[in-house]
């Protein structure tokens, strides 16, 4: 065969794939039209398949498929489907949803504007758990746009999921954790989205899962912000190793989660030294706390060196002996740059825990003479009968 040739054929099938890809465009375009037509004006047995082949059509289609589908109108019915008392049709339709949600901001948006979320939060009530978790997904893949934040945060869809975290299946519980975790991102909300009912379902998740993943992230995240009330505080130590988990967490966890837990255990140790020092120091914290300071992020490095300074002012007869803490340090440092470097690095260490511990005892020592002065000038000043002394300048 000549290169003449050899050309033409390689322009022939060239011009052929062209127009393959063509014809399945225009087919898939007809398609897209009838479906929508059918939903849109056909009875509700009819509605009911065309939302199902929505489905089928969307889920392994480009975001430009889902886009033409809500260009084509299909949104606002398949909301209006979600009220049915039907429960093939808000199946249906919920489905079909989702897919058109998926890798599509702008379809999520246009869903929650068409009033999608009261339907949901109604199908979070219900005792299906098919349908209820179905609609935990729905919320998890809405809430993950940012306009649709406040709108979700504000529809009581949270305690909801707080009880999926509680009855639900393995999924439903990681989808109710990520909904819970998109929306606690809502600067809008004026409100924590989760409250201490959480805290035992987060505790056990957070146990059985991977120390470094995303969810113990999502997880962390979640009871750091429950850690700011007294309640919290209070379901966190009493949930069944719930401090231990924590302290797993920084240990093993990922830089973020990490984060997130010594964020739970400062918070513990700041609101009462002598409730929750002991228990934290129980569990073996300070290895953890130890490594941190040196392989966190600088947030976790600064909260660790924090609750380190926290922890040390403990019983004469708890505190770490010399040699132990040479030791924990050592070890660290062998980790960090190998047995080779380990002396050296373990000696930095050590004399930054000392510099600190020297910084934190000249601060109190300038404080302590601060108020001492306050109070000597206090009882030497002069007072009128009025109770108020006024000096007279020059």
């Amino acid at each position: 065969m000549g290169l003449e040739e050899a050309e033409k054929d390689s322009s022939t099938a060239s011009s052929t794939v062209e127009d393959e890809e063509e014809a399945w465009n225009f087919n898939k375009q007809t398609l897209i039209f009838q479906l929508s037509d059918r939903l849109i004006h056909g009875d509700l047995s009819t509605q009911i398949q065309a939302a199902r082949d929505i489905r089928k059509l969307v889920r392994k289609s480009s975001s430009k498929t889902r886009s033409k589908f809500a260009a084509a109108g299909v949104i606002q019915p398949l909301v209006l489907m979600l009220l049915s008392s039907n429960l093939d049709a808000r199946q249906a339709s919920l489905l079909a949803l989702l897919n058109l949600a998926v890798r599509n901001e702008r379809n999520k948006e246009e869903i929650v504007t068409a009033g999608a979320i009261p339907p949901l939060v109604e199908l979070l009530k219900f005792q299906n758990c098919s349908l209820r978790e179905l609609a935990a997904a729905a919320i998890l893949t809405l809430s993950a746009a940012e306009p649709n934040k406040a709108t979700i945060a504000a529809s009581g869809a949270a305690p909801l999921l707080v009880q999926i975290l509680h009855s639900g299946s393995v999924q439903g519980k990681v989808d109710a954790v990520t909904a819970l975790h998109n929306l606690s991102t809502c600067t809008k909300n004026p409100h924590p989205i989760v409250d201490a009912k959480a805290v035992s379902p987060l505790i056990k998740l957070l146990k059985e899962c991977k120390k470094y993943s995303k969810f113990s992230e999502k997880a962390t995240c979640l009871l750091e912000i429950i850690s700011n009330s007294e309640e919290g505080r209070i379901a966190i130590t009493d949930s069944d190793g719930g401090i231990l988990t924590l302290v797993e967490t920084v240990e093993d966890g990922s830089r973020v989660s990490t984060e997130h837990a010594v964020g739970v255990l400062l918070s513990l140790c700041k609101s009462s030294r002598d409730k929750y020092r002991e228990l934290i120091l129980k569990e073996g914290a300070i290895p953890g706390l130890l490594q941190l300071t040196v392989e966190g992020t600088s947030v976790a490095q600064e909260r660790a060196r924090t609750l380190l300074d926290l922890l040390r002012d403990t019983p004469k007869e708890k505190k770490l002996t010399c040699s132990v803490l040479e030791r924990i340090v050592y070890d660290i440092a062998t980790r960090v740059d190998g047995s080779d470097k380990a002396a050296e690095t373990a000696k930095k260490l050590l004399q930054d825990m000392v510099q600190r511990s020297m910084e934190l005892s000249m601060d109190r020592i300038k404080h302590s003479a601060a108020v001492c002065a306050r109070s000597e000038v206090s009882s030497k000043s002069p007072t009128t009968s009025g109770g108020t002394f006024t000096s007279n300048p020059g």
